[in-house]
């Protein structure tokens, strides 16, 4: 389940990148008025374009989180629900990795206009990351649940 969560995450997140790059018609695209736009960007920091010129430093970061990560799941063999999270995480670092190694920058096109704000324009391998952030605070908390529940049985 882990190499096929890794694995679909970065291809998705690479082709979608590639076919908004290479296709000038994709590039600025209003999908739904004053909510959702395809905005190609180039973003050599991290999020909000932050830290700017430090690639090495987050492609450093980067390549240690995926093998922290690794670690974690090769010797601690966690539940599924907290495996699955930690694989999106690990597709989504490798895939904006990937992307900071090629191209110096992470290629980003996703862009959301939420109650007025324009949200930073993101890709995939980021959503990736969140949705596996989120599962991972979800496993957490039911980790913690089911302790109590085991204590006061």
């Amino acid at each position: 389940m882990i190499s096929i969560i890794v694995m679909a995450v970065i291809l998705l997140d690479q082709i979608t990148k590639y076919g908004v790059q290479i296709n000038e018609k994709l590039q600025n695209i209003v999908v739904i008025p004053g909510f959702f736009h395809i905005t190609y960007a180039r973003n050599t920091g991290m999020a909000w374009s932050l830290f700017s010129g430090y690639q090495a430093v987050f492609c450093l970061a980067a390549a240690a989180a995926i093998g922290g990560i690794l670690w974690y799941l090769i010797e601690k063999k966690p539940d599924r629900l907290t495996a699955a999270a930690l694989s999106l995480m690990i597709g989504g670092a490798a895939g904006n990795l990937f992307d900071r190694l090629v191209f110096g920058y992470v290629r980003d096109f996703l862009d959301f206009y939420i109650f007025g704000y324009d949200f930073p324009i993101f890709n995939i391998a980021d959503s990736a990351l969140c949705i596996g952030v989120g599962l991972l605070l979800i496993a957490s908390l039911k980790e913690e649940n089911d302790g109590k529940a085991d204590m006061a049985g």
